[in-house]
C-alpha cells in the first residue's frame, strides 16, 4: 500500500511539472510611456539641420534614415555627426536607396543585401554612424526581406499607407521589431493635421507609440516629399502639453517582450 501511495504521489509530481510547463506564460512586452516618434528619410541634411535648430527648444529628438552615404559632402556629415551628439538617431535607408521588393524580383536577396546594405552598413561605421535600424525607402516591405534584414538590423521600419480610423491604423508600436510609419509629407493622399490629431489623441489615450515619417523638412512646401516645420511644431507642441515622450527607432528593441 505504501509503494502504490508513493508511485501514485511521484505520477501527480510529474503531471504538476508537465502542467506547468505547459502553462508557461508567454513573453510580455514591456511597460513604456505614450510617445511620438518622428523619422525622416533620404539625405535632406540640411534642412534636417534647419528643423533641428528650430525644435530643439522642445527636447525633441528623431530618427534620420540616411541613404546614399557617399554622396554626402563632408558639411552634410558634420551636421549628421552634431544631431548624433546632440541624441539623435542616424539610422539606415540604403545604399543606393532601391526599392527592395522591385529589386529582388528582378535579382535576387543576395545580391540585395551585397549592393544594398553591407556597403551601407560598413560606409556608415567607417564614418562613426552606429546603424541599429533601418527603414526601407519606398516604405515597400515583403516578409523574406523582413527576415533577411532581422540578422542585421533591431527595428524595422516600413510604411501605413492608409488613412484607417486610428483603431486600425498600422501606425502604432506593436511589439514587434517590424514597424510601420505614417507619412506626414504635405503631399502625402491620406495626410491633414485633423487626421494627425486623432492619431496623437488615440496614442496619448491608450498609452501608444505614434510612429511618423517625413523626407525633406521646409518652412513651405514647394514640391512633394516635403514636410512642414509649422507640422513639426504642432506635434511638438501636442507632445509637450500631454507630456508624450519622444522615442527613437532604436528606442523601440528596449521595449520588446524578451524571448523564449
Amino acid at each position: 500500500m505504501k509503494i502504490l501511495y508513493t508511485k501514485m504521489l511521484l505520477f501527480l509530481m510529474c503531471l504538476t511539472l508537465i502542467s506547468c510547463e505547459t502553462k508557461k506564460e508567454k513573453p510580455q512586452p514591456k511597460p513604456y510611456k505614450a510617445g511620438v516618434i518622428l523619422s525622416f528619410d533620404d539625405a535632406y541634411v540640411d534642412e534636417w539641420y534647419e528643423a533641428d535648430q528650430v525644435l530643439k527648444k522642445y527636447a525633441w529628438k528623431a530618427s534620420f534614415n540616411v541613404c546614399r552615404i557617399d554622396s554626402i559632402g563632408a558639411p552634410q556629415l558634420k551636421k549628421l555627426h552634431e544631431m548624433q551628439k546632440y541624441g539623435h538617431e542616424i539610422a539606415g535607408h540604403g545604399y543606393h536607396h532601391y526599392n527592395a521588393v522591385k529589386f529582388v524580383q528582378q535579382n535576387d536577396i543576395t545580391q540585395y543585401m551585397e549592393q544594398e546594405i553591407n556597403p551601407m552598413l560598413a560606409s556608415m561605421k567607417k564614418k562613426s554612424f552606429a546603424v541599429t535600424t533601418f527603414a526601407y525607402p519606398y516604405g515597400e516591405r515583403s516578409d523574406a526581406l523582413d527576415r533577411a534584414l532581422s540578422s542585421k538590423f533591431r527595428i524595422i521600419r516600413g510604411r501605413a499607407f492608409g488613412g484607417e480610423v486610428p483603431e486600425k491604423q498600422d501606425s502604432f508600436f506593436n511589439n514587434s521589431k517590424i514597424v510601420f510609419a505614417f507619412d506626414i509629407d504635405n503631399s502625402h493622399i491620406h495626410f491633414s493635421i485633423p487626421y494627425l490629431l486623432e492619431l496623437l489623441d488615440y496614442a496619448k489615450k491608450h498609452n501608444k507609440i505614434l510612429i511618423l515619417c517625413g523626407h525633406k523638412t521646409v518652412k513651405e512646401v514647394t514640391a512633394n516629399y516635403q514636410t512642414k516645420i509649422e507640422t513639426l511644431e504642432f506635434i511638438c507642441k501636442y507632445m509637450k502639453l500631454n507630456d508624450l515622450k519622444f522615442y527613437k527607432l532604436s528606442d523601440l528593441d528596449a521595449l520588446l517582450p524578451p524571448q523564449l
